[in-house]
């Protein structure tokens, strides 16, 4: 059973509006965040923000810089988040994060990292206009 351990945000909780994706592709991880300049493996991602794992909350309370990274693709995404929670269940710690902005157009190319995420990991011919709309869709869980 989990435990929520808070992130000194208050009552804040992580509760994203849309559909979160498995950062992994194939088994392996495909976005990482780097935080401090440590490159990190997150756990999931959505258009509203992140998770990863950690033993401990890696941050305090407040807004940090972030830049979002694809495996195998020179692209960055770069902005400001804030931690919403701390959960230490039996597996470890999870991290989460939601998004504040983004430099430029990174929450457009977000979208159409999470667009080409969802079709190359569909177990069934999926259309581009159809990932596109499970990505800004509501939340399935």
């Amino acid at each position: 059973m989990a435990e929520d351990q808070g992130s000194g945000n208050g009552d804040h909780q992580e509760r994203r509006r849309r559909q979160r994706f498995v950062a992994k592709r194939w088994g392996q991880v495909c976005f990482w965040v780097v935080i401090n300049g440590q490159r990190l493996p997150l756990n999931d991602l959505s258009l509203e923000g992140f998770s990863l794992s950690a033993g401990v909350p890696p941050l305090g309370s407040g807004a940090f810089p972030f830049v979002l990274q694809i495996e195998g693709v020179p692209d960055e995404i770069r902005g400001m988040a804030e931690g919403m929670n701390f959960v230490f269940g039996e597996e470890g710690g999870l991290f989460g994060c939601r998004f504040l902005s983004f430099e430029d157009d990174g929450a457009g190319r977000l979208h159409d990292w999470l667009t080409v995420h969802v079709i190359a990991t569909a177990t069934v011919r999926i259309s581009e206009k159809d990932a596109a709309a499970i990505v800004t869709g509501p939340s399935l869980i």
